[in-house]
């Protein structure tokens, strides 16, 4: 069959997916906002008060061509962060609420979704901007808000940050060989909530080499790309210039999705995982506007497979950036009468434009956890019952009784589809295993969790 026929058949839609990076509430002092105003556009010099940060963004203080950065930084909306609780969760009543949702529906009816990327502040040495620290703490606090949304199909995913170097919960560092938080974190996801995530997006939408070969291993869709036709916006703001936080300059600039390369995942090549694009909402660079939302329409026009995502931050107004995206996406509709578009949960994205063809899928993983004379545990035997697992293993996780959440390597079973872990003194000393589960996809981000006590 021809392209031309195949684009006749294949339903024109925009798949659209809102990344809200969860990260609870940001409080910013006055000196911070002097300290952000260095890191990202190198101006020192100045006192720190209010008057003079009113005149810099006024324009008063002339400071060249960075004025117009200044005022976009430090805007009304980017700079009033939810800074307690309180004021986040009022927020979230209007923004999750069904009247909000139902103003603007899709073109099948469908209400306003939003996809949680969760992520675990723990490990740090200090806190100056009021982080709400601790394991599962904001993970729980959205995956009960969901549990009051009736017939609301919002996502619930994962977001991490590696760790700054000086162990500082405001900063983000680049390396996964320095975060061993990240793996405890999926540790007791598994063991201490059932759960383990299909989708996941990169902190400061930052990837090494060695982030990228972790998520390679377990995690078969990301939405980290931030890769715009106009780059000049990076080399202009310190934190970002050469590549520094959020480098995806040589990565797919339209609304298609990729598997990248092994050596460098912004070029596509053969591995597993899928990366989507999502641009931010009303933020200071890979911003989205008109003319990306049109680039969508004219993708999907063509019959092409389109995931149009954007992405937040929680302790922003989510009200003001819906808004201002829905009168972009309405606007352009308009313009294109036989394209739809449809709201969509993350993984429900990911299926319909990497795999069109997808009949009925599942994953299931069976565990044995084989004991000896004693009742103590000897070894876990785990089994592909049906699907296969995306990477080479699926992810294992120990809860010791002195409290400590493990995550370790399985052994290969010589069919390829069977692993089995050894209790011994070189891993985990059998006397010693409070619980042990996996957690596993499959390439369709079907999730299997199981937990043995």
């Amino acid at each position: 069959m021809g392209n031309r026929n195949l684009a006749q058949i294949v339903p024109k839609v925009v798949h659209i997916v809102h990344c809200i990076d969860a990260e609870g509430p940001l409080y910013e002092s006055l000196d911070a906002k002097f300290d952000r105003l260095q890191n990202i556009l190198g101006i020192t010099g100045i006192e720190h008060t209010k008057d003079n940060l009113d005149k810099l963004i006024s324009g008063e203080i002339d400071i060249g061509c960075k004025n117009d950065l200044v005022r976009q930084v430090f805007s009304s909306h980017l700079s009033q962060y939810m800074d307690t609780w309180d004021k986040l969760d009022a927020m979230l009543a209007h923004a999750m609420s069904e009247a909000f949702r139902m103003k603007v529906t899709d073109s099948f009816g469908g209400p306003y979704l939003y996809n949680w990327f969760c992520v675990d502040h723990v490990g740090y040495d200090a806190n100056p901007r009021r982080r709400s620290l601790g394991y599962h703490v904001i993970f729980d606090h959205y995956r009960d808000l969901l549990k009051q949304q009736d017939g609301f199909q919002d996502g619930l995913h994962w977001h991490f940050h590696p760790m700054s170097i000086y162990r500082e919960a405001h900063r983000c560092g680049t390396s996964l060989i320095n975060s061993p938080h990240v793996f405890e974190t999926l540790t007791r996801r598994i063991i201490e909530r059932r759960w383990f995530p299909s989708c996941v997006r990169a902190g400061f939408q930052t990837e090494r080499p060695d982030i990228h070969w972790f998520l390679e291993q377990y995690i078969p869709f990301d939405f980290s790309n931030t890769s715009t036709e106009d780059m000049v916006e990076l080399e202009m703001q310190a934190d970002l210039a050469y590549g520094r936080f959020s480098d995806w300059r040589l990565a797919p600039k339209d609304w298609g999705v990729y598997n990248p390369s092994h050596d460098n995942y912004q070029i596509p090549g053969q591995c597993r995982r899928w990366i989507a694009r999502a641009l931010n909402v009303l933020n200071r660079f890979a911003g989205i506007n008109k003319h990306e939302v049109e680039k969508a329409f004219v993708h999907a026009q063509r019959g092409e497979p389109t995931l149009l995502a954007i992405a937040s931050h929680d302790f922003r107004d989510l009200t003001t950036e819906v808004t201002h995206f829905r009168n972009l996406l309405l606007e352009v509709k308009a313009r294109y009468p036989n394209v739809k578009f449809k709201f969509c949960e993350a993984g429900e994205a990911f299926r319909a434009v990497a795999y069109r063809d997808i009949t009925d899928s599942s994953l299931e993983l069976k565990l044995e956890l084989h004991r000896d004379v004693s009742g103590k545990p000897r070894f876990l035997a785990i089994e592909t019952v049906q699907g296969q697992v995306f990477g080479p293993q699926p992810f294992l996780a120990i809860k010791t009784r002195s409290q400590r959440f493990i995550h370790g390597n399985l052994d290969f079973g010589t069919d390829l589809k069977s692993w089995h872990y050894v209790f011994d003194a070189e891993t985990v000393l059998p006397d010693d295993v409070a619980a042990v589960g996996v957690g596993a996809n499959d390439r369709y981000g079907n999730t299997f969790v199981e937990v043995i006590q």
